[in-house]
Parts: C-alpha cells; structure tokens; sequence
C-alpha cells in the first residue's frame, strides 16, 4: 500500500513537472519570459517541491510511528533493549 501510494505520488510529480516545463516553454517562445527568469521560476518550484516533499516525508513518518504504537508492535529500539537485558 505504501509502495502504491509513493509510486503515484512520484508519478505525479514527474507529469507536474512535465506540465510545468511545457508551459514555461510556451510563455518563453511567446515572449512573456526571458530565460533567465524561467530559470529562477525553475529553481523556486524546485525548492518548493523538495520542501513539500520533506513534509510529506515527516508527515508519513509520523503516521507510521502511530500506526506502530497503535497497533502495538515491537520497534527496533524495543527488540535491541530485549537484547540488552540477556
């Protein structure tokens, strides 16, 4: 399930991204963007996109943490403090 929802997220961004550069394309060969602007759009959208993807990444992170702790199963630091105390 995991597996399915980061290939489609990934998916879609690649078809964004697609999108994005087929559009300032567009607005470059129409004049209405110089090159070095579409650059610096370019470099904002990718900032923005890794910010958002670290989000999602934090965000997924904790949803599994409480699905773990919810459903009650045994986290690597539980396993090596078992360890520990043999």
């Amino acid at each position: 399930m995991i597996q399915e929802f980061l290939t489609t997220g990934l998916g879609a961004a690649l078809l964004l991204k697609e999108r994005v550069d087929k559009e300032i394309n567009k607005l470059q060969e129409h004049g209405k963007l110089g090159k070095e602007d579409a650059q610096a759009l370019l470099e904002k959208l990718k900032t923005r996109g890794q910010e958002e993807e670290d989000k999602l990444k934090q965000h997924i992170k904790e949803a599994l943490k409480e699905a773990i702790n919810e459903l009650g199963l045994a986290t690597k630091a539980d396993i090596e403090a078992l360890k520990e105390d043999k």
